[in-house]
C-alpha cells in the first residue's frame, strides 16, 4: 500500500457502485464476527465511528486491511478515527464516536496510515502522477510516498526530468535558487580543499626535504680556507664533536658535524688535542682539521711527564722569545699569586713550589702571552685534574702525611719507571722501604732519581761515595723517607698507580739492564745478581764507546 492507504487502480467512491463498501475477503462479514456483532446489509449512510451492536444500524467496523472500506474526508474538518474507535484493536460499544454524515457525493479520501511492514506487500512502484493545475482534489490512482528531500551535493537543478508533482513549480524555482547556490558552495568548497591539499602537499614536501637533509644529507659547511684570524682555546678532555661546537660557536666552521665528518674521514681525530689555536673564520670543515693539526697553528708548549719544573721555565722562555730565566724568576717571585692549593707548601726545605704543579700536557701559547699567565694556566690545569682523586683520603690510607707527599711518590714513581706496570710495583717499592719494619734499607729510599734532581743532572754513573755522602734533604741515600717535595711533574699514570700499588709481592728493589725494561725483586741477593749483569753491560758499552 502506498503512504495514504491507496489499492491497487482507482475507487470507485458513488455509493450506488456496486463495490462501494464492498464486504470483500478483506473485510465485511467475514470480519463482523470478530468483532463480536451481527451481520447487516450494506446501507446507503455511513457514519464513521458507529457501534457494531447491530441495533443502531451502524457500519461494520473498518478492516484496517480493505482497501475499499470507508475512508474520511482529510478536507472536511471532521475528525479522523483511523480505525473507528479509540483502541484500535478492542472498540468498545460505549467509545463510540458520531460524526455528521457525509453526503452521498462528497468524495471520501482515504487517509489511514499504516507501519510500511502491515502493507508492504501490497505497494505497487507506479509512477505518482500530479496535475498542477489542480485545486483540492486529489486525481484517482495510487498515491506515491512522500520523497525524501534531496542532498545539495547531488542535485542538478538544471536538468528537468519532466516529473511534476503538487507545487512543483513553487519547488522547482525554489530548488533552482538553492541550486546556484549549492553550486556556488559546491565551487567554494572545492577550491578550499584543493588549497588545503596543496598546502598539506606543501608542508609535507617542506618538513620531509628538512628530516631528509638533517638526517641523511651532507653537514653544512663552508668552502675555502677562510679569512682573517682567531684564537679558539680547546679546553682538556674536549671530545672531537665539543671542538666542533667551539669552533661553530667561534665562528670557524659553520656546522660541528661537518667538523666531526672532516676529523675522522681524515683520520686526524685522535691527532687533535687541546690548547689554542690560530685559526681562521668561515673555513671549510676540512681546512679547520688541517690547519689545527699543523704545529704553527696550535702555538703549542708541550710539557711532558717527569719534566722538571726547571726544564719548563727554560721551553716558556724559548717559546715566548724571552732571556733565559726570565720564566724562573716570575715563578719564583709570583708563586703565591698562581692558584696553588694551599697544602702544596708544607714543607719550607722545598726547593721550587711549582714542582709536580706544571701539569704535563701541550698548551698554546701565544706571541703575546706572559710567563705568569703560562704558569697560571699550567697549575690550573694540575689542580683540576688532581682534584678528581681523594688526595686526603688516599694519602692516609696509605700511611702518608699529606697530598703532597702522595703527589711527591708519583714523581718518583714518574722518574724510575717506564711502563704502567712499572710504576705500580715502583710505588710499591718506595711504600715498602718507607715501612717501619724495612730493616733492607732502613727506611731510606735510596733513589738515584732523587740525587739528580737536586744536582739538577741526568747520570747514570754516580759513585757510592759520592751520592751517600751529599747532605741534602732531597738526598734519599743520605737521609730516610720521602724528599720535601716533588722531583718532577707526574703525568696521570703515575698518579694512578701511586693511589693503587702493586700489592702482590713485597717488592723492595729494581733495576733496568738494558734501559727497555725494569726487574723487581723482593730480597737483596736476587738483586746483586742483576747489578752484576748490569755492571758488566756498563763496561763493554764503555769500551764501545758508548
Amino acid at each position: 500500500m502506498t503512504e495514504y492507504g491507496r489499492g491497487y487502480g482507482s475507487e470507485p467512491w458513488h455509493p450506488e457502485d456496486p463495490l462501494y463498501g464492498d464486504q470483500g475477503s478483506y473485510g465485511g462479514q467475514a470480519q463482523q464476527a470478530q468483532w463480536g456483532g451481527a451481520q447487516s446489509a450494506p446501507y446507503p449512510q455511513q457514519h464513521y465511528g458507529g457501534g457494531w451492536d447491530g441495533s443502531q444500524g451502524g457500519q461494520p467496523p473498518h478492516d484496517p486491511y480493505d482497501p475499499y472500506g470507508p475512508q474520511a474526508d482529510p478536507y472536511s474538518g471532521a475528525g479522523t478515527d483511523y480505525y473507528g474507535a479509540q483502541d484500535a484493536y478492542a472498540p468498545h460499544p460505549q467509545r463510540v464516536q458520531q460524526q455528521a454524515p457525509l453526503h452521498p457525493q462528497q468524495h471520501q479520501v482515504p487517509h489511514q496510515r499504516y507501519p510500511s511492514q502491515q502493507y508492504e506487500q501490497y505497494e505497487t512502484p507506479v509512477e505518482p502522477q500530479f496535475d498542477d493545475t489542480a485545486g483540492d482534489d486529489w486525481q484517482d490512482g495510487p498515491q506515491p510516498r512522500e520523497r525524501e528531500p534531496e542532498h545539495p551535493f547531488f542535485a542538478d537543478d538544471d536538468e528537468d526530468d519532466g516529473r511534476s508533482e503538487p507545487g512543483s513549480r513553487e519547488r522547482r524555482s525554489g530548488r533552482e535558487r538553492r541550486g546556484k547556490k549549492n553550486k556556488r558552495r559546491s565551487g567554494r568548497a572545492c577550491l578550499v580543499i584543493t588549497l588545503v591539499f596543496a598546502g598539506a602537499v606543501g608542508t609535507v614536501g617542506y618538513f620531509g626535504y628538512d628530516f631528509f637533509m638533517s638526517h641523511f644529507g651532507p653537514a653544512p659547511d663552508y668552502e675555502g680556507q677562510g679569512s682573517g684570524d682567531v684564537q679558539v682555546e680547546i679546553p682538556p678532555g674536549s671530545t672531537i664533536l665539543q671542538m666542533g661546537l667551539i669552533l661553530k660557536k667561534e665562528g670557524v666552521v659553520k656546522s660541528a658535524d661537518a667538523f666531526t665528518e672532516a676529523a675522522v674521514d681524515s683520520k686526524k681525530d685522535k691527532v687533535l688535542q687541546p690548547g689554542t689555536y690560530s685559526l681562521r673564520k668561515r673555513m671549510s670543515a676540512a681546512a679547520a682539521v688541517e690547519l689545527m693539526v699543523d704545529p704553527k697553528s696550535r702555538n703549542g708548549l708541550t710539557v711532558r711527564e717527569g719534566l722538571r719544573a726547571a726544564a719548563v721555565y727554560e721551553l716558556i722562555d724559548k717559546k715566548l722569545k724571552l732571556k733565559a730565566g726570565t720564566t724562573k724568576g716570575v715563578a719564583k717571585s709570583q708563586a703565591k699569586n698562581l692558584g696553588l692549593p694551599s697544602w702544596a707548601n708544607d714543607s719550607p726545605k722545598i726547593k721550587d713550589p711549582l714542582e709536580g704543579f706544571l701539569y704535563p700536557s701541550t698548551y698554546s701559547v701565544g706571541d703575546d702571552a706572559k710567563p705568569a699567565d703560562v704558569l697560571k694556566m699550567m697549575v690550573g690545569r694540575a689542580t683540576q685534574e688532581y682534584g678528581k682523586y681523594d688526595l686526603e683520603a688516599n694519602a692516609r690510607k696509605l700511611h702518608l702525611k699529606s697530598p703532597l707527599q702522595l703527589i711527591t711518590v708519583a714523581s718518583l714513581t714518574q722518574a724510575e719507571g717506564m711502563t704502567h706496570d712499572d710504576f705500580r710495583k715502583m710505588a710499591a717499592v718506595v711504600y715498602n722501604r718507607l715501612a717501619p719494619g724495612n730493616t733492607d734499607t732502613n727506611q731510606k729510599l735510596e733513589f738515584d732519581s732523587a740525587f739528580n734532581y737536586l744536582k739538577n743532572q741526568s747520570k747514570i754513573d754516580i759513585s757510592a761515595d759520592e751520592i751517600r755522602s751529599y747532605d741534602d734533604p732531597y738526598n734519599t741515600y743520605f737521609y730516610r723517607g720521602l724528599p720535601p717535595g716533588p722531583i718532577g711533574n707526574p703525568g696521570a699514570d703515575a698518579l694512578r698507580a701511586t693511589i693503587n700499588p702493586d700489592t702482590t709481592k713485597k717488592w723492595l728493589y729494581f733495576i733496568s739492564i738494558d734501559q727497555k725494561k725494569t726487574d723487581f725483586t723482593t730480597n737483596f741477593a736476587d738483586h746483586q745478581k742483576l747489578v752484576r749483569e748490569f755492571n758488566k753491560r756498563r763496561q763493554e758499552q764503555r769500551q764501545n764507546g758508548n
